[in-house]
């Protein structure tokens, strides 16, 4: 397998130059590029500002300072000249396919003919991603959990024509990058479908989210009873959760499973008018609770009794379902334990296995109740098939 020594970071924001910091502390070359000084020039700055913390903290490892990683470190605004000398690209730039396509083309006119061309993208095709390129073969989706340098979880994503040594080398290569709070979990996603793993077994969750937040609405429920549903059981409510991950990522996240999955994705009506409004949670900072001085203060002391804990579990395990049935991973307990490196939460086999017939028929009440085919138990799910396919 070919050695990696030079890695060239595209996008030097929040997540470009975290996962650079930890390229440069697995000991690699690395190049960060954007499109200004600038931008490249504040990332770097919060890398050094990164790894001097870690040095003080003692945890960059025995003789090793962070000045000797620094000098390791180059920036750039010119990705034509960056990466003459590249073994491995990572893209970390906006969520555009036009600007990804633009990327990935000049990285394959520039780069040496060995060079494998990553995306970070956490939801765009990465086949479609590589036709800007005459190297589809040496293409793949290399997808990290924000912020990198704390989240385990690496997806190395297959394009319809990545090659086997290509992904190999992608999850060597994810392997080899350091994680403060644990051991690395690189999957392997053998299909290039959408959302991957992590973020498709999570994305259905919103569809019974937006019937319980415009339910609420039309009946005059307050968020903090919603939130009261699931005290003890999780630890920020469905709506103080929104808030923290950001109404417009919801709601952006939404739009593209409305159009690559099924209509019943679509936006509710108080995600959409929140979104409209620019009331976007904790960074606007007004959302479902006021986060102007801080985390809100949130009284759990009465339960609406709309929203259930169980049903999202119940969700979860279709959604896993569906994803072996597309044989986009091999067995279930890789969703498992990519949703505990991802999101720190458990899969949801673990409590599956025992209760599907259960949750199956919970699902089809779902369904009928709210109006959304989507969350109707697929085959493999009210059968128990899945019980036997664990690896």
């Amino acid at each position: 397998m070919a050695e990696i020594k030079n890695i060239v970071m595209i996008g030097a924001g929040l997540m470009g130059h975290n996962a650079a910091q930890i390229c440069l502390m697995a000991g690699y070359n690395v190049t960060l590029v954007d499109i200004k000084d600038e931008f490249v020039d504040n990332g770097a700055t919060k890398i050094v500002e990164g790894l001097k913390k870690l040095e003080a903290k003692g945890k960059l490892g025995e003789n090793v300072s962070a000045d000797n990683l620094i000098a390791n470190l180059k920036k750039s605004i010119d990705l034509v000249s960056a990466v003459k000398d590249a073994d491995f690209i990572i893209e970390a730039v906006v969520e555009r396919m036009d600007v990804k396509k633009q990327v990935f083309k000049t990285c394959d006119e520039n780069s040496p003919p060995h060079c494998i061309l990553a995306s970070n993208t956490s939801t765009m095709s990465i086949t479609e991603i590589a036709t800007a390129t005459n190297r589809a073969d040496k293409v793949i989706g290399v997808h990290f959990f924000n912020p990198p340098i704390l989240m385990r979880l690496i997806e190395v994503i297959a394009g319809e024509k990545s090659s086997d040594e290509a992904m190999d080398i992608g999850v060597q290569v994810s392997k080899s990058l350091p994680c403060l709070k644990g051991k690395r979990f690189v999957p392997k996603v053998l299909k290039d479908r959408p959302g991957f793993i992590v973020n498709r077994l999570n994305a259905p969750g919103q569809i019974y989210l937006n019937w319980v937040f415009d339910t609420a609405a039309e009946k005059g429920i307050p968020w903090r009873q919603i939130d009261a549903d699931a005290a003890g059981l999780m630890p920020m409510g469905p709506c103080e959760l929104s808030d923290y991950v950001g109404i417009d990522t919801i709601y952006h996240g939404a739009k593209y499973y409305e159009k690559t999955l099924s209509p019943d994705f679509k936006p509710g009506k108080v995600i959409t008018k929140m979104f409209e409004e620019n009331k976007l949670g904790r960074k606007s900072p007004q959302g479902f609770f006021d986060w102007s001085a801080g985390r809100p203060k949130i009284d759990k002391s009465t339960k609406s009794g709309l929203f259930k804990v169980e049903q999202i579990m119940a969700i979860m395990l279709n959604e896993g379902c569906r994803l072996l049935e597309e044989k986009v991973v091999s067995g279930f307990k890789v969703i498992d334990d990519a949703n505990m490196a991802g999101m720190n939460t458990p899969g949801p086999f673990g409590g599956g296995k025992k209760q599907y017939e259960k949750w199956s028929k919970l699902l089809e009440e779902l369904a009928d109740e709210t109006g959304k085919d989507y969350l109707r138990p697929c085959d493999l799910m009210k059968s128990g098939g899945f019980v036997d396919m664990r690896k």
